[in-house]
């Protein structure tokens, strides 16, 4: 075998012992790794085979994605098994038992097969306004949800996402400014791809952070620049914290470029407050720092004293040098709240004060993929501009919408209170979005085995509850955390029915796992 071919299956050899231990980005970083790493890159096939796993992009290997990790690849492979799995592990309401809003679902039925408004007892299957809205779309959508739309989404679903920001914010939008995309992921990725240029451009991101956006910037080649929040005191937000890790940056050479916030939280679940919102636009306008507002959790709020307020309406209101000087991309998604629409795929960004041409280079990469898919546009219309009062479908539309986020409400008291009866468990209320992100106070003795098993402790705590109850969790270490401490992320997404099962379940494995590594 050439010796080019060995070095290859070497390096391989390493990535997939780090991988199973949790440690590919450390293992990559090595001196004998990256040797390794630049013996494998002169080669151009191994067996034969170019597309070979040593031989790709090497931030495609480098790049890890927690939510859809080890444990839920564990977790598909029992539930193949035939064991029950209660995937927690990410926020996908519909798989866990939510029902869909019933206007939407008519609205995109009448949509996606036109054939039914021809129908002479359509008005007895569908209402009035779902025709209508259907009928409005379809001239809008010329071709029907079959055709290709404008690269940046139709414009008469622009113009509604327009509307919302412009009502929601008391200051005007424009749809020239708004992109829609296959769910927000899609315009994170597309922003995040336009601002990284090389491994010295950071983007600063919240710890504990959604792992897109860790995985992203290692996609792209940048760096992240982790800023912490504070879990003492309920995952709070310091800006001073947030410049020193600027600082520290820009000695070792970093361009930083963009400011992540995710509010309400994702894993951590806090709400941040008007002021947050008012030191974070001061800080950005005063480093020259892009703020990318990931808001898609706007919706799901679950006390009174910090109700959401977008971070565009804030600086807005601040007025000048903030109103027209900090560059602001929000984002916004059907995926959660109410609707919860994650497999249509549906979502948007608006661009705030960001130059014309900048704007013209998005739309240029935007066209690459030629269209969203016409039906996640058809849900952000609907969720958007829903049916208003005095229409046949407003009633049931509200009161279907009202009592989904007031059961959210009671299960996010049911998970965190459960979490909190624990021994060894503590665990911040969840004020808003679909998460709880318990800590796990792990004896030293359950330390010591992960550690023997080459596994971080909360991978093997997550493993553990997985095989004995068929709960999917996601451990902290995903996330990023605080050293010497150990989290989950859970949603809060089991149907109020099944919640006390679910509490039961992890209760029975939490207390038998304490006393086994008493």
């Amino acid at each position: 075998m050439p010796r080019s071919s060995v070095l290859a299956r070497s390096c391989m050899g390493l990535l997939m012992r780090h991988n199973a231990g949790g440690g590919a980005q450390a293992a990559l970083a090595s001196p004998a790794m990256l040797q390794l790493a630049r013996h494998a890159s002169t080669v151009n096939h191994i067996d034969g085979k170019v597309c070979h796993p040593s031989l790709l992009n090497a931030n495609v290997l480098k790049t890890q994605y927690a939510v859809r990790g080890e444990l839920y690849l564990r977790a598909e492979e029992l539930r193949m098994e035939g064991k029950e799995i209660i995937f927690t592990n990410v926020g996908n309401p519909h798989a866990l038992g939510a029902k869909p809003l019933t206007f939407p679902r008519q609205v995109a039925a009448l949509c996606v097969a036109p054939f039914l408004l021809d129908r002479p007892d359509v008005e007895k299957i569908f209402p009035k306004d779902a025709i209508a809205r259907a009928k409005k779309i379809l001239a809008a959508f010329k071709g029907g949800m079959g055709a290709y739309s404008d690269s940046r989404g139709n414009l008469l679903v622009r113009s509604e996402v327009a509307q919302f920001f412009t009502d929601r914010d008391g200051f005007p939008s424009s749809p020239d400014n708004i992109f829609l995309t296959d769910g927000a992921s899609v315009s994170v990725r597309m922003m995040l791809n336009a601002l990284i240029r090389d491994a010295n451009d950071g983007i600063l991101v919240p710890i504990p952070q959604y792992p897109l956006y860790s995985a992203s910037i290692q996609l792209y080649g940048g760096a992240l620049v982790p800023y912490s929040l504070d879990e003492k005191s309920g995952w709070s937000l310091s800006t001073d914290s947030i410049r020193s890790a600027v600082k520290k940056a820009r000695a070792e050479g970093k361009h930083v470029r963009a400011l992540v916030f995710i509010n309400p939280g994702n894993p951590t679940g806090q709400c941040l407050s008007e002021a947050n919102l008012k030191d974070l636009i001061k800080l950005c306008y005063d480093e020259k720092i892009v703020l990318m507002c990931d808001e898609v959790y706007q919706e799901n709020v679950y006390q009174d004293e910090r109700p959401f307020i977008s971070a565009r309406k804030v600086m807005k209101s601040m007025g000048a040098p903030y109103a027209d000087g900090v560059e602001m991309v929000s984002f916004h998604t059907v995926s959660k709240g109410s609707a919860g629409e994650c497999g249509l795929r549906g979502g948007c960004m608006e661009l705030t004060n960001i130059l014309p041409g900048a704007i013209e280079e998005v739309y240029k990469c935007a066209s690459i993929n030629l269209s969203p898919n016409t039906m996640g546009q058809v849900a952000l219309s609907i969720m958007l501009n829903p049916p208003k009062p005095g229409d046949e479908s407003h009633d049931q539309y509200m009161a279907e919408k009202a009592a989904e986020l007031t059961s959210l409400r009671r299960r996010a008291h049911m998970v965190t209170d459960g979490f909190n009866s624990l021994e060894g468990v503590t665990c911040n209320f969840t004020e808003g979005a679909m998460y709880s992100f318990p800590r796990i106070h792990l004896p030293a003795k359950a330390i010591a085995k992960a550690k023997s098993l080459g596994k971080v402790p909360d991978v093997y705590y997550c493993l553990r509850l997985l095989e004995a109850t068929g709960i999917s969790t996601v451990p902290g270490s995903g996330f990023g955390q605080e050293e010497g401490t150990f989290h989950l992320r859970t949603t809060i997404l089991p149907r109020e029915e099944a919640m006390a099962v679910f509490v039961s379940k992890f209760r029975d494995f939490h207390n038998a796992f304490m006393k086994e590594f008493a």
